[in-house]
């Protein structure tokens, strides 16, 4: 079985080093691809000195400017499966996910006979989550429940962006439809793989924010998420998800 995770990077210069070896020093092997927007901090210089080290395994893709998270991964993912990989995997750069839990979502893909996982800040009722300020937890927490309210979906953790997915959802999902690239997107690949008949299991991690770096989020993002849920109902009554 092969693995990958993609790690999508803008000025993550003070985070990227620690993360390829921590993955790489996982009992159970992953490759990496590193998708980069352009950062100007030098992140993908970083990357290539690695690949000099761990050549077979790590990949870099450089994109000219950002061009949001969504479009990153959809490359990324198109990547991945002509490449073969069996389990591929998404992760943040910035240490809010654990390298650690990489095993557990790709086993309960791999023996548990889930299609994806999710690593679930909110799951049995906890909320798992460090060094978040109340605010930013009381509205994260919400959002998952208004996204359940409109989309009909049974997930904890809607906006979760540390997933593991089989071979055969991305395959089957049409990823050039994908049309969201903030926030709204990890809900939008959610609710397609549970719209295609696919078992998605969330299992439950603790979420660290970023120690180093600087924070993604924008009220652009949150908005898009708002509105994108609404759209997304709606546009599946007219899809065909056979």
């Amino acid at each position: 079985m092969k693995n990958i995770v993609i790690i999508p990077t803008y000025n993550e210069i003070e985070n990227i080093s620690e993360m390829i070896e921590r993955v790489f020093s996982l009992s159970l092997p992953f490759d990496i691809l590193i998708i980069d927007d352009g950062s100007p901090d030098g992140t993908a210089s970083v990357v290539k000195n690695f690949q000099q080290k761990y050549n077979d395994k790590l990949f870099l893709i450089e994109r000219k400017s950002k061009s949001g998270l969504g479009t990153a991964y959809i490359m990324g993912f198109k990547w991945c499966l002509e490449k073969n990989y069996d389990f591929i995997c998404e992760m943040d750069c910035d240490f809010s996910h654990n390298p650690e839990d990489l095993i557990r979502l790709q086993k309960t893909c791999s023996e548990n006979g889930a299609d994806l996982s999710v690593g679930s800040r909110y799951v049995n009722n906890l909320v798992n989550v460090v060094n978040w300020p109340m605010g930013r937890v009381l509205l994260s927490y919400f959002a998952s429940m208004y996204v359940r309210l409109i989309t009909g979906m049974k997930v904890m953790d809607t906006t979760a962006g540390f997933v593991c997915y089989s071979r055969k959802v991305l395959q089957k999902i049409n990823l050039d439809k994908i049309k969201f690239k903030g926030y709204a997107f990890q809900i939008e690949m959610k609710f397609s793989a549970i719209k295609y008949g696919f078992k998605l299991v969330e299992i439950p991690i603790i979420f660290t924010d970023r120690t180093a770096g600087v924070s993604k989020m924008s009220k652009g993002i949150i908005k898009e998420a708002f509105w994108g849920v609404i759209q997304l109902k709606i546009s599946s009554w007219f899809r065909n998800w056979n």
